[in-house]
């Protein structure tokens, strides 16, 4: 039997109320929470990513937190790997692992396995990486457009790293990664020997508010952080012997918290800029859910949310 096969999935925007509404989930069916998070896996990374505190994991066990120092980086499969194990100790338990979180990548994988993409090539990754430096990112970018141009328009030139896994997977396959991906969902995929194993239908439902309710909590959240210390945070983060990855630097505010360390400016502007971001960051997971039809859309709105939840997941 899949360990996923008794997890349920509660996902949905950044700030739509999922890790409160998850506690009372999880006591009413008997569940665990496993993170479905690509940042809360960091250690010193906790005000900024809304980690739940000692409190919180005292009344309902979460798992894959803390699970990585920040310098060091996670795959979408290593993080498959330990939700396996996380969901088999779950259910060891008679409990039910409840996923809770809003990492597209992630939930997607969950929901669908990995596409059987090209293992990493070292030499030709590095030949990209030191053309991106040589030419500057835009150039690398560009390059992609050429042979990808469904990526190119999706991903930023300054993220290096996936512009060059896309040609790395064009070079090595002679197929845009694109082409690969709109086979995730298929039963071939899930044969292939490189992907996960063929995952099961796990019940999943999508938090929804309206979008002037979610960006008013964004903002609000913001500065609720930064009241609770998160500047001083990356502060600790910075001083730290080896600098964070590329990868924990993506976590929103995180980057440009660190900027302002690095050069100064003008701290409104700064908090303005994190607000903006995790506002359009937002509206990027509202896209990437509203195409997994997997996902069942819940109002979050109102007291009867959690049984709006259940009816989702019986579905």
């Amino acid at each position: 039997m899949s360990a996923f096969a008794q997890a349920l999935i509660l996902t949905g925007p950044t700030a739509s109320g999922k890790s409160a509404l998850a506690l009372d989930l999880c006591e009413r069916v008997g569940g665990e929470i496993v993170a479905l998070d690509s940042m809360t896996v960091y250690r010193g990374m906790d005000i900024g990513t809304a980690k739940p505190s000692l409190a919180v994991r005292l009344r309902v066990p979460h798992h894959i937190l803390d699970v990585l120092d920040p310098w060091e980086s996670l795959t979408v499969a290593g993080w498959l790997e330990r939700a396996e194990v996380a969901c088999t100790d779950i259910t060891a338990r008679g409990k039910r692992p409840i996923f809770v979180g809003g990492t597209p990548f992630y939930l997607k994988a969950l929901l669908h396995g990995l596409f059987p993409g090209p293992p990493a090539d070292a030499a030709l990754r590095a030949t990209l990486e030191a053309a991106a430096s040589r030419d500057g990112n835009p150039a690398l970018h560009a390059r992609l457009a050429t042979v990808d141009p469904k990526t190119a328009t999706r991903l930023h030139p300054n993220d290096v790293r996936r512009v060059v896994r896309a040609l790395e997977v064009h070079t090595l396959t002679g197929k845009p990664i694109s082409e690969w991906q709109q086979t995730w969902d298929t039963p071939a995929f899930a044969e292939t020997p490189s992907a996960a194993p063929a995952p099961v239908s796990i019940p999943a439902a999508r938090l929804e508010l309206p979008r002037e309710v979610l960006y008013d909590r964004i903002n609000r959240r913001v500065t609720s952080m930064l009241e609770a210390g998160w500047l001083e945070e990356v502060r600790r983060l910075h001083e730290l012997p080896h600098p964070i990855s590329r990868e924990a630097r993506q976590a929103l505010g995180y980057r440009e918290l660190l900027e302002y360390l690095d050069n100064g400016g003008d701290w409104t502007e700064t908090v303005d800029l994190i607000r903006t971001h995790t506002r359009q960051f937002a509206k990027r997971q509202l896209t990437w859910f509203r195409h997994m039809s997997a996902c069942v859309p819940v109002d979050a709105d109102g007291p009867d949310a959690a049984d709006r939840v259940l009816m989702a997941w019986d579905a």
